[in-house]
């Protein structure tokens, strides 16, 4: 299940990426460009990363960095959870207290939320450290504890209630069709995602934040205008109050067809320059315009189904060797699904960097998109170095390729410079800074 939550989570918020906090405003160069000035990209782009000081680059790393380590702590946690599970005993007991219900199918959905449940509290210690106390240390969450734990228990409730229904249909998938259920459940799985996607943005976003129209100003005129543009048909702007969690800055496309909502954060319009907002609405009408959401369902979809066949593929070779030991009789015994949770999570591990290239492909599209509709280079480029509060600026090539689900800062500069330099006579597209031309 932690995997399909990820991507649910990706797919409610297709455009979060374009991120930070913006606690100081970064300052480029104030030399003058003209449109005859030779332009030098690199340099330009090398003057914004030169704006972090070597302490906040060195926070910057050890933040992202320590990211690294997190998915490695996360799979090997998820591992130990099964081992009490199953082990340790923990799954046969929960199956002896459901076994006097009368039919499997209550049996099972009895097993399910007990098993949700127990797998949280097991858990928990690694969430509170990873949601809550890191970010604190890092200085990137406006949350007190008890404001933390109540949105973290308004989630566990819908994981709860929805992941245990999801699971119900996935295990009567498993008994009915034999040893192509992980085709069917794949459909199932692609069906769940779609309407979570579509209700998300009515039902779901609504429990942890306040969506409001973005009251009239010029900075909305503005976003709609480019909205119109576009033929993105925005009839509308929302403003959520993001900052009762986060100092970060955000914007994000969500939902599907007629629930497709564009909207943006507190943190957002109180921090940032009319024209970084500009910059960032751009890329967030460039998701919808290029169809990002509908793309990322089909490759996840496609990408899960890879996931079940490796789980329908180990699952079987471990149970034939060790079934007698954990109680798991195969596929369609619900105490199996500590097992089968584990495998997910080692494939989701295993798979992180075809995800991330996914989901990092799509956000430079929109990258380029934005840059095109805003015309605002050194607006995007200011935005993407406040991203350096919490994501490495500058990492090798194969660093981001493995670890980078959004192109890194050093990659959405140098990309908003090579746009200036093929539109230094639009005054428009220099407006905000200007960088030094080549020596």
């Amino acid at each position: 299940m932690s995997i399909i939550l990820k991507l649910l989570i990706a797919l409610l918020l297709v455009g979060s990426g374009l991120t930070a906090q913006a606690a100081q405003p970064i300052a480029a160069p104030t030399v003058q460009v003209t449109p005859q000035a030779a332009f030098n990209v690199e340099a330009a782009t090398q003057a914004y990363l030169n704006s972090l000081t070597p302490a906040q680059k060195a926070k910057s790393d050890a933040y992202f960095e320590g990211g690294y380590w997190l998915q490695l702590w996360n799979v090997l946690y998820a591992l130990g959870v099964a081992g009490v599970f199953l082990g340790l005993g923990l799954s046969r007991r929960l199956k002896a207290l459901v076994a006097r219900l009368p039919r499997p199918a209550l049996r099972t959905l009895a097993y399910l939320p007990l098993y949700l449940l127990l797998a949280w509290v097991l858990s928990f210690p690694l969430t509170i450290y990873e949601g809550y106390f890191r970010e604190h240390q890092y200085g990137l969450s406006n949350q007190s504890l008890g404001e933390w734990l109540s949105e973290t228990l308004i989630g566990l409730g819908l994981t709860l209630v929805f992941g245990s229904l999801l699971l119900l249909v996935l295990y009567a998938a498993v008994r009915r069709t034999g040893r192509n259920w992980w085709v069917w459940s794949t459909g199932i799985v692609a069906l769940f995602l779609v309407v979570s996607v579509f209700l998300g943005p009515v039902f779901i976003s609504p429990l942890f934040n306040k969506y409001v129209p973005l009251p009239a100003s010029p900075i909305r005129d503005g976003i709609l205008s480019m909205a119109r543009a576009n033929g993105v048909p925005a009839g509308n702007v929302y403003l959520v109050d993001a900052s009762k969690q986060s100092k970060r800055i955000s914007a994000n496309v969500s939902g599907i067809g007629s629930t497709i909502r564009v909207s943006l954060n507190d943190n957002l319009l109180n921090r940032s320059t009319p024209q970084e907002v500009q910059a960032v609405m751009g890329h967030e009408l460039g998701h919808y315009v290029l169809n990002h959401i509908p793309k990322m369902l089909v490759f996840f979809v496609l990408l899960i189904g890879i996931g079940f066949w490796f789980v329908d593929w180990a699952f079987r070779g471990l149970v034939a060797r060790y079934g007698a030991r954990w109680d798991v009789a195969g596929l369609t015994d619900v105490g199996g699904l500590p097992l089968a949770v584990a495998l997910f999570a080692v494939y989701s591990f295993l798979a992180t960097p075809v995800f991330n290239t996914i989901i990092r492909t799509n956000e430079q599209e929109a990258d380029v998109f934005g840059l095109n509709a805003a015309r605002q280079p050194d607006a995007f480029a200011s935005v993407a170095m406040k991203l350096s509060e919490y994501r490495k600026i500058n990492p090798g090539p194969l660093e981001e390729i493995l670890f980078f689900d959004h192109p890194s800062g050093h990659t959405r500069v140098l990309t908003a410079m090579r746009w200036k330099a093929e539109n230094l006579g639009d005054k428009q597209a220099n407006s905000l800074a200007q960088l030094p031309a080549a020596k």
